[in-house]
């Protein structure tokens, strides 16, 4: 596990989202009849948060938490709209686009290194 701890904070954080992404988006269809989207949803979840975990043993846990979150929401808000169809107003599209500048002000300014 010591070598995962050697990797760049930041880039593990952003894997550990893109695996929220992947658990948010397939858990509309988690279910007994389907056993290999609910394992791989159960997996995307478990690796999402040992990403988190690594990340916060080197980057403030509010920082990389808000980040995480920030990702996983982004993310899903985009699966949404492209496979689920869910309305892309502009509204929306603007809550997006300050959910983004959030996560790269707090990149910019966290004061963590790397």
């Amino acid at each position: 596990m010591s070598g995962l701890l050697s990797l760049n904070p930041w880039l593990v954080l952003v894997v550990a989202g893109l695996f929220e992404v992947m658990w948010a988006s397939g858990i509309k269809y988690v279910g007994v009849q389907r056993p290999l989207i609910s394992l791989g949803v159960v997996v995307a979840l478990i690796a999402s948060m040992v990403g988190l975990w690594i990340a916060t043993q080197k980057l403030p846990v509010g920082t990389a938490y808000a980040v995480w979150t920030g990702i996983g929401a982004v993310g899903a808000a985009a699966v949404g709209i492209v496979a689920y169809g869910e309305p892309a107003t502009a509204v929306r599209a603007v809550c997006i686009l300050l959910i983004v500048a959030g996560i790269v002000g707090l990149k910019l300014f966290s004061g963590a290194a790397a």
